[in-house]
């Protein structure tokens, strides 16, 4: 298992390099390879799910010199979080690929280089170990998907790719800001320059400092989640955005900012994250998202936009599950970024598959498809119960941790996260009643079922939604010690405080408690 993190990285970037190579008028080849090379991206990703020891910290590491007169190193590694985030990763880059097979008709080239080359910064934000490579590929992002919506989006495309772009450049640079305020500090305490993430957390740094880095990240990661009132960019982008495009905003890009939350803002900054003022105004905005969210999905003519809204409200139950600082919401709100990737993609492709066959996203342009697209309907129905959390199907476990942590905390908390729900509820069934049934609008009478492609496509996403749902035990586990390593990071002894079990230790055969194996 030898740099296979590096290989994992690597494969669709070298997908991308032969993709160049390919003459762009032989436009099936082009096709052909960019699915071959994201499926064995995807591939490649298997070992780590075989391999992953839920016991121990991060694994596969990989430590190569980068720059080291600024104490900068090529550095990767995963725990139980990231391994979660970088199968999906894999997956929905290959899904997204797949499903664009009939969809892009010019600058094909162009379109599955930019995908690829996505795919090799999302990942590489999720394996980074070293701040300032976690830097370089956070910024690597922003470049294809900004391409992708501008010249493969809607009408509006030029409008919303550079809304997206300055939303995002701005909150990077404030993030960058942070991140140099801590590397300095840890220079002044240690005397070494380093952008390594395990040795800044030795940093001990003052709360006036920990306050103004905590808040130079919030900019950075809320605009990407995105938090409530930072969220504007999102409901552009994502309407304009070819489906693809869509499906990889919500699915993973999202997921980057929440990311960021509990792999560096509480871990390195624990005094600031469990101040009652920043978790006070952390919760406030977390219940509005999820509230306003709701209400403006309620409010939507555009099918795509509605979808697009749910994102800042079901993002909303992420962070406010963070926040609770506890095992419960927080392994609550991971298991619900999984979720909301696979719910979320599905409910995007399920309207680009509309799009592609009527050409219009207006909800009143569609009623009756059950009685023309039957197989469709069940998958926009699951897809539906899957997104309000419905049992037995992925949503409602994460919806469901992420309350009991919420309720630990506030009784206020939980009521929020309960009419969120049903907010939810009423807008997915709305939506749904208003497109599948009914009196079949004549001009949907001659539309076609899914075809075997867009059933593949919606296969492995069907199940994850029942895998998670009834058995989600895997999943807890792998996310344990990750858990643990935060809340004990934010709030040290959490676990012997409230008599629970800690992941972190363990007990030998005469009954004596050590610190787990590394």
């Amino acid at each position: 298992m030898d740099h296979i993190l590096s290989i994992v990285l690597l494969t669709p970037l070298v997908g991308f390099a032969i993709l160049l190579a390919i003459p762009s008028s032989k436009e099936r080849a082009i096709k052909i390879w960019a699915n071959v090379a994201s499926l064995a991206g995807f591939l490649v990703c298997l070992p780590l799910v075989f391999h992953f020891d839920p016991g121990r910290d991060f694994q596969f590491v990989e430590k190569a010199a980068w720059i080291p007169s600024i104490g900068a190193s090529y550095h990767l590694g995963i725990d139980g979080y990231s391994l979660l985030l970088v199968v999906l990763t894999a997956l929905l880059g290959f899904l997204s690929i797949l499903s664009s097979w009939k969809v892009i008709e010019h600058r094909l080239k162009e379109y599955y280089a930019y995908f690829l080359l996505l795919q090799v910064g999302m990942l590489g934000v999720f394996m980074a170990l070293d701040f300032l490579l976690f830097f370089v590929f956070w910024e690597l992002v922003l470049v294809p998907m900004y391409f992708i919506i501008a010249i493969w989006g809607s009408a509006r495309r030029v409008y919303a790719a550079f809304k997206f772009i300055i939303y995002t450049l701005i909150g990077s640079v404030l993030m960058l800001l942070g991140i140099l305020g801590l590397y300095f500090e840890h220079y002044r305490q240690f005397g070494v320059y380093t952008f390594d993430i395990a040795a800044l957390m030795r940093t001990q740094l003052p709360p006036e400092t920990q306050w103004w880095i905590f808040w130079a990240f919030f900019v950075g990661f809320a605009v990407k989640v995105p938090m409530f009132p930072l969220h504007t960019w999102l409901p552009d982008a994502h309407t304009e955005a070819p489906t693809a495009g869509s499906v990889v905003l919500a699915s993973i890009l999202l997921k980057m900012g929440t990311y960021g939350f509990l792999r560096f803002s509480l871990p390195l900054l624990p005094d600031a994250a469990k101040n009652p003022q920043i978790i006070q105004v952390m919760a406030f905005l977390s219940i509005v998202a999820i509230v306003y969210g709701a209400l403006v999905c309620l409010m939507q003519k555009d099918w795509k936009k509605l979808i697009a809204y749910s994102s800042v409200s079901h993002m909303g139950f992420c962070t406010l599950g963070i926040f609770t600082l506890n095992p419960l919401g927080i392994a609550g709100s991971i298991l619900q970024q999984i979720n909301h990737g696979i719910s979320t993609g599905m409910l995007f492709l399920i309207v680009g598959i509309a799009y592609e066959r009527r050409h219009t996203r207006e909800i009143a342009e569609y009623s009756g498809l059950l009685r023309v697209m039957p197989v469709y309907t069940i998958v926009f129905l699951i897809a539906a119960l899957s997104s309000m959390g419905m049992p037995p199907l992925n949503g409602f476990i994460g919806e469901i941790t992420i309350l009991q942590g919420a309720y630990q905390v506030s009784l206020w908390w939980a009521l929020a996260i309960v009419s969120g729900i049903a907010l939810g509820a009423a807008y997915l069934i709305w939506l749904f009643q208003r497109t599948m049934l009914g009196e079949l609008h004549e001009k949907n009478a001659g539309l076609g079922d899914l075809t075997p492609r867009e059933i593949a496509v919606f296969a492995p996403l069907l199940v994850a939604v029942f895998w998670i749902g009834l058995y989600p035990k895997p999943f807890f586990r792998i996310l344990e010690r990750p858990v643990a390593q935060i809340v004990e990071r934010v709030q040290p002894g959490y676990y012997a405080r409230h008599n629970l079990p800690n992941p972190l230790v363990r007990a030998d055969a005469g009954g004596t408690v050590t610190p787990a194996v590394r």
